[in-house]
């Protein structure tokens, strides 16, 4: 999300902080590219009239243009306009109430809304521990109560009993009465969409929420269909009154104009953003994180917080061991990296946190790394026999050919992994070397030299 903006972003701040001493019309000129890269990424116009002034407003003031390093101020400041735009700080979803709580999930077909209440709720009993109940009232749609069903079932949440016939209302009726007697503390209910917003579907989602007074009404949109995403928004909005938004498929969008345009004109935040579609792809959202993706300074706090959910801790704890005590690096070590990253998002996901890496795209490029990378160098670890994968010695060229050959890979990506492999294994070696304190004192040189 936001590749193509944070990429021209970037570069006119590049600019800007290369020049030193500012004047007036070099401010204006980058509000100019600003303005275009804005307008370039589907925000709607009036939201980027209303940025770009207030940002020129501050950044010609006399504190910036004789400021010591004007260009960093200029992106100070539009940085902290940037999250303003974008709701200034994370809302939590509302469930400190009397259980259970109500969690209404709005939107048309096609914006993901019945998987993100799959989604949701596996978030809700994983993270937050709640017991949650799932229901579908959407009994237009072919199979959409079976397909809530499964999803709950994925996850390991319950699914309110399907009862044909039932209509809408008996159903939210029914749903409440079961989360009462039971006890859950969250209730689901995910209500019918329609290809576009229509009277039928208004009042419809009307009547629900007059019967089940929920706490939450997340209105669910396709971050790809940009512009049309927010005006979705606005309607429901305006007919029914919604408390947040759940972004899908931020990670389709390049643009990413619907985010950056969803708080100014709906007046409702942000809550959650759908990253993907693995059933844990589900954020809160941070403004403030998401303006610093953006402007290219990454996100490691998101990036930390993912490692810290992800990680197995027990492959970590056993590879800190191998470093302290000098235990060799084979490939059964290389490959549980590997299954680390992707379950972090794989190199896309772990690169975009990463402050700079916008800088970086066109030798990424060039290198070739993508996505399947990963999956080919674990194919070729799995291609090797138990042997093999603790001795990188034995890899002569006949054992290379058949690793290839079982893999479906060029011997030159065998080679590749190999050379990869055995600098990390150098470099494990350095580390062991210097010993516990040694790595501690030369890692605490490395940090004040940065300084």
């Amino acid at each position: 999300m936001f590749d193509s903006l944070s990429s021209k972003l970037t570069g006119i701040f590049d600019r800007l902080t290369r020049r030193g001493a500012l004047t007036e019309a070099d401010v204006g000129e980058a509000m100019r590219e600003v303005r275009v890269a804005l307008l370039e990424a589907d925000v709607a116009l009036p939201v980027v009239k209303d940025f770009v002034a207030k940002v020129k407003e501050r950044a010609v003031g006399q504190e910036v243009i004789r400021s010591v390093t004007p260009g960093q101020q200029v992106i100070k400041i539009v940085h902290d306009n940037l999250v303003e735009l974008l709701g200034a700080q994370a809302e939590e979803l509302n469930l400190a109430v009397t259980p259970p709580a109500i969690v209404m999930m709005l939107g048309l077909q096609g914006s993901g809304k019945t998987t993100t209440a799959g989604k949701l709720a596996k978030r809700l009993k994983e993270v937050e521990r709640k017991k949650v109940l799932l229901a579908s009232l959407d009994v237009r749609r072919p199979a959409a109560q079976e397909q809530l069903a499964v999803l709950g079932a994925q996850v390991g949440v319950e699914s309110l009993p399907i009862v044909a016939g039932q209509q809408p209302l008996e159903i939210t009726r029914r749903a409440l009465d079961v989360a009462r007697l039971e006890s859950y503390d969250v209730v689901i209910l995910d209500t019918a969409g329609r290809l576009s917003i229509d009277e039928a579907l208004m009042a419809e989602a009307a009547a629900v929420s007059e019967l089940a007074q929920p706490h939450e009404k997340l209105l669910v949109v396709d971050a790809m269909t940009g512009q049309d995403a927010v005006n979705t928004a606005k309607h429901f909005e305006e007919k029914i009154g919604i408390t947040g938004i759940v972004l899908t498929r931020i990670d389709g969008d390049a643009r990413g104009g619907a985010a950056l345009s969803m708080r100014a004109i709906t007046g409702r935040p942000i809550k959650l953003l759908g990253t993907g579609e693995k059933v844990d792809a589900l954020e809160v959202y941070h403004p403030d994180r998401l303006a610093g993706r953006i402007l290219g300074m990454g996100d490691v706090v998101s990036l930390v917080e993912k490692a810290a959910a992800t990680m197995d801790h027990d492959v970590a704890e056993d590879m800190a061991r191998k470093f302290i005590e000098g235990k060799g690096f084979d490939f059964n070590d290389l490959a549980k990296q590997m299954q680390q990253v992707r379950k972090m998002g794989g190199l896309s996901g772990f690169m975009g946190m990463l402050p700079g890496i916008a800088k970086m795209k066109d030798q990424l490029a060039k290198a070739n790394v993508d996505e399947k990378m990963i999956v080919r160098q674990e194919a070729i670890i799995q291609s090797m026999t138990k042997v093999e994968r603790k001795n990188a010695d034995l890899l002569n060229a006949s054992r290379k050919r058949r690793i290839a050959q079982g893999a479906g890979v060029d011997v030159a990506d065998v080679n590749r992994l190999i050379k990869q492999f055995l600098e990390m294994q150098k470099m494990m070696k350095q580390i062991q070397r210097l010993g516990k304190s040694g790595f501690l004192r030369s890692m605490g040189g490395m940090m004040r030299g940065s300084r």
